[in-house]
């Protein structure tokens, strides 16, 4: 098994074999299951995914405490008016984010990548990238395994908490996981995707966790928007020969130090950020029947 990013390439690049393949191998050898299976519990998650982007680009949906719904169709209407700033791929990337996110708001069926809250970023770019690089099932099944190898990398020397360790961890997460996805996708090297994973997230160190009313809603259904635009932005980057100064190692390292030391208001308890502002604590109020004077 590998215990860290430097051990994952290491083993990737002497086997001549891409992350994706560490992992599937990781999984036969530490599950028993044969290959065949787990490739298709992996066709699962990513059919998981797919009619979730689906659900929410095409249909909207709206989540019971009416914060958060209908903002990926709003934005998949701005893209087709061909009056949208960012290019294409990105701001679809952005929109598929929001809509996984809004079915999970709208207590639909999403995969956890890593978390509920965070599980835009991943499929929102694919299915972004989809569209571009023409990817067979086969290579949109290995994005999962790849992002999956970081995912797991950080779950064990760091966090992907919120409440453990703030956005950071969760949506932070994501972004990194992604952008070392794209990168394989993309044909980039196993040392390439350590650099994507690595930019994303130290682009993200310090994100709080301060969901209103203490809803995965507001704002996290907007920060696998953002979390989406940033893995794509790393992705490039790295593609581009652009390298972290700070190993991947050690950015992970350094997100699992930020959120030990980030206070208890900022982790998920709605005690503060986003969620104790005036506007915060009148929605609160308002979704749970409150008045404020009571709070």
């Amino acid at each position: 098994m590998f215990r860290n990013v430097s051990e994952l390439v290491e083993r990737a690049v002497s086997q001549d074999i891409p992350i994706s393949e560490v992992m599937i191998q990781q999984e036969m050898e530490v599950t028993g299951r044969t290959r065949d299976t787990v490739i298709e519990l992996m066709e699962k998650n990513l059919n998981v995914m797919e009619q979730a982007v689906e659900k929410g680009i095409k249909e909207g949906v709206k989540s019971h405490s009416g914060l958060t719904g209908g903002d990926a169709v709003l934005l998949q209407k701005y893209i087709e008016s061909g009056k949208s700033l960012a290019g294409k791929t990105v701001l679809d990337a952005v929109s598929k984010a929001v809509a996984t996110n809004e079915v999970n708001a709208a207590m639909g069926t999403i995969c956890a990548t890593p978390t509920a809250g965070s599980a835009g970023v991943v499929p929102g770019t694919l299915f972004a990238l989809r569209d571009k690089l023409n990817p067979s099932r086969e290579d949109m099944v290995r994005y999962l395994f790849t992002s999956g190898a970081f995912g797991f990398v950080v779950a064990n020397n760091a966090s992907i908490s919120g409440a453990a360790g703030g956005c950071q961890a969760e949506v932070g997460s994501a972004t990194g996981m992604a952008a070392a996805a794209i990168v394989e996708l993309a044909g980039g090297s196993p040392e390439q995707s350590a650099q994507a994973m690595a930019i994303a997230l130290k682009n993200m160190l310090g994100l709080v966790c301060d969901p209103v009313a203490g809803l995965v809603e507001v704002p996290c259904v907007k920060r696998n928007a953002i979390g989406a635009s940033i893995a794509i932005t790393a992705a490039d980057m790295s593609l581009a020969g652009i390298t972290s100064r700070i190993p991947c190692d050690e950015v992970i390292d350094a997100m699992y130090k930020i959120g030990e030391s980030m206070p208890t208001a900022l982790k998920e308890t709605a005690q503060g950020g986003l969620a104790a502002t005036p506007t915060g604590r009148e929605l609160e109020a308002k979704i749970y029947g409150v008045p404020l004077n009571k709070k």
